[in-house]
């Protein structure tokens, strides 16, 4: 499978220095409040100096009890806020999670010397939900500078997700540990999710850490886990959801045995999920019913003898006669339903153009889907509930399509772009479900072609041709649809710099869209000379990668062209007096190109840009490269100009 998450179980060997200014335990010392800054990270507004968590099973009342302290510096104002808490304690049927020992203490150094402010008892608050109580509180005389230290134990009887550990947050952290002591008659699924490596993580075993009554005993496995240097998960343009790469380490409880000699399974096998799914009502039992559907296709869609041509008519069945109601869960799915009101969920409209394909004797398999915005599906077991989607394959001539058919602005085999999310699980109940790589190997382009054809009057007057493809074409052709109108007006109101004398679409239609501008543009005058900028249209009006540091890939979600094209017919009303230099510039292993030049061709100018991004998912280390790659597109957009002289 293809850059996607890696959920693993194993031990990493690898050293981060930390800073050693801060004092890396729960004392407060005078040099953690004389400090102001974190030399890695200028914008942050807090630092986590210290973070530790300890979780085992009581050996007399059997709860899971879960220890935590932190230590914190206060960096800017914007800091201030970690010095408000929320706990959240779940309930359940027969129990409910319980917190002890709240501690906590603000620290700031005045006139020299340590003063230390107590949260109290009466700062202490709970809020009562349905299924959960909220523990709330907010540590005193917090402000830029201070140092404010966090402890307290939850105790929960709720064993079948043992306590997670989010090494990583909003803010960097310099030190987090987490211990764990797990009995060995629970078995869970570890899960290390994120792409930093741990510093530290050792196994042992403890010998009969708890022993009952009835001569019952286990032993129980201890890690410990390490992280140093942790930088801040902040979130920035071209990714999926942080569930996806913030790091962490979870737990899936896969078996229990108990004393008494019982042994509940927890976790299924792809087999046992596969039957689970072919006898589940919303799913399986919804596949290829020909019954359901055997007078829905229309004679003249059921006489195409072509096979694309058929595929492609019965898409656009669905497509024109059912409307997606913005629900996309597997649940309360019946296709009947869908047939009767023409508006459904996306498991109703997919799985009923999986009924009119298979009734027309097309191989079509679902897939189901984790959305980006939903995160990453779990690989290492199967986990249902990560499903919140589905697509179809099938194969015509030897060629795969990926269909959806809940969306009016995409073409036959295209995915919307919710979907894109590295893979999915193909469902085939005879053969056995698989993973399904999602591969989008076609280049969605944006395209810009102006050409000035003549100055007078100290206005040059000309045309731009824009043409949009793919993913890039999406939001225009619904845009115009929607309100031609409306569409318009945005784009006058987008375009400062020029006049639009006269508009027209020409295509949108099959993720295509192509629309023509007749132009004025008035151009800087210094006295007989022309300063222009020939960027028009801009692809970036900023650099979008503006972090530091970012831990996490940067995802496109496809592969992407920009083209951009100028030309000037100079006549004999114009000289070209100052051109700028071409640039050929290359991200590493050829993974992407900027190409900028001008030349005169016939007492023309002509001007060629093009951006090109060859992958859909750049993984972090080429963030650097990205984001100085960037910069130069940028520039040569804002700070591009070309000077002419009226002769």
């Amino acid at each position: 499978m293809t850059l996607r998450l890696i959920l693993i179980v194993a031990v990493f060997a690898t050293f981060h220095g930390y800073s050693q200014d801060y004092n890396i335990a729960m004392p407060v010392s005078k040099s953690d409040l004389e400090l102001s800054t974190y030399d890695k990270d200028s914008t942050a507004n807090a630092l986590v100096i210290y973070d530790y968590g300890n979780s085992f099973v009581d050996d007399k009342t059997f709860w899971l009890r879960v220890q935590n302290q932190q230590k914190i510096k206060i960096l800017r104002t914007e800091g201030i806020k970690r010095g408000q808490f929320e706990i959240k304690l779940y309930k359940g049927k027969s129990s409910k999670e319980r917190i002890k020992n709240i501690r906590g203490t603000t620290y700031n150094l005045e006139n020299g010397k340590i003063v230390k402010t107590e949260l109290t008892k009466g700062a202490i608050f709970e809020e009562e939900n349905e299924n959960y109580t909220l523990v709330k509180f907010v540590l005193p005389n917090v402000k830029v500078g201070s140092i404010i230290t966090v402890s307290y134990e939850t105790q929960s009887r709720f064993m079948s997700k043992y306590q997670p550990w989010y090494f990583q947050g909003t803010d960097p952290v310099l030190y987090s540990e987490y211990n764990t002591s797990i009995p060995g008659n629970y078995q869970y699924h570890t899960k290390l999710v994120g792409s930093i490596p741990l510093d530290t993580h050792d196994i042992s075993l403890e010998k009969n850490c708890i022993v009952i009554g009835n001569g019952g005993k286990t032993d129980c496995s201890i890690s410990k886990y390490v992280m140093k240097d942790i930088p801040a998960y902040r979130d920035e343009d071209f990714t999926t959801t942080a569930l996806n790469y913030m790091s962490r380490v979870e737990y899936e409880m896969s078996v229990f045995n108990a004393f008494d000699g019982r042994v509940d399974k927890y976790t299924k096998t792809w087999k046992d999920a596969d039957n689970e799914l072919k006898t589940d009502a919303d799913f399986g039992r919804q596949l290829s019913k020909k019954s359901l559907v055997r007078n829905i296709l229309p004679d003249s869609i059921i006489s195409i003898s072509d096979k694309l041509t058929k595929a492609k008519a019965i898409y656009n069945f669905v497509l024109n006669n059912y409307k997606w109601n913005r629900k996309s869960e597997r649940y309360d799915v019946s296709v009947k339903t869908l047939i009767k009101d023409n508006v459904g969920s996306v498991f109703e409209i997919n799985l009923l153009l999986e009924n009119l394909l298979s009734n027309e004797d097309f191989s079509v398999f679902p897939i189901l889907m984790s959305t980006r915005g939903n995160g990453f599906a779990t690989t290492v077991y199967p986990v249902l509930t990560d499903f919140n989607y589905v697509i179809l394959k099938t194969t015509i001539d030897n060629k795969s399509y990926y269909l959806d058919a809940t969306d009016n602005y995409l073409s036959f085999g295209e995915l919307p772009f919710r979907t894109l999310n590295q893979y999915g699980r193909l469902i085939d109940f005879k053969e056995g479900s698989s993973w399904e790589d999602i591969i989008i190997n076609e280049y969605s382009t944006r395209r810009h072609r102006v050409d000035l054809s003549s100055y007078k009057d100290e206005q040059f007057t000309g045309k731009i041709l824009s043409t949009l493809t793919g993913y890039h074409s999406h939001s225009s052709i619904q845009q115009f649809n929607d309100n031609s109108e409306s569409y318009l007006e945005r784009k006058t109101n987008k375009f400062t710099d020029i006049i639009i004398k006269n508009h027209d679409v020409l295509n949108h239609a099959d993720s295509n869209f192509n629309e023509e501008l007749d132009i004025v543009i008035e151009p800087e005058l210094i006295g007989n000379k022309i300063y222009l900028n020939p960027f028009i249209i801009k692809f970036f009006e900023s650099n979008p990668f503006k972090l530091q540091e970012r831990t996490y890939p940067i995802d496109f979600g496809y592969k992407d062209i920009y083209n951009y094209s100028f030309k000037i017919n100079l006549n004999e009303d114009l000289k070209v007096i100052d051109l700028p230099e071409p640039v050929n510039y290359r991200l590493p292993n050829n993974s992407g190109s900027l190409l900028f030049n001008t030349e005169l061709i016939n007492n023309e100018l002509v001007l060629y840009f093009k951006v090109k991004f060859d992958l859909p998912i750049y993984v972090p280390e080429y963030y650097p490269y990205l984001k100085l790659f960037m910069d130069k597109v940028v520039e040569l957009q804002n700070n591009t100009v070309i000077t002419l002289e009226k002769l």
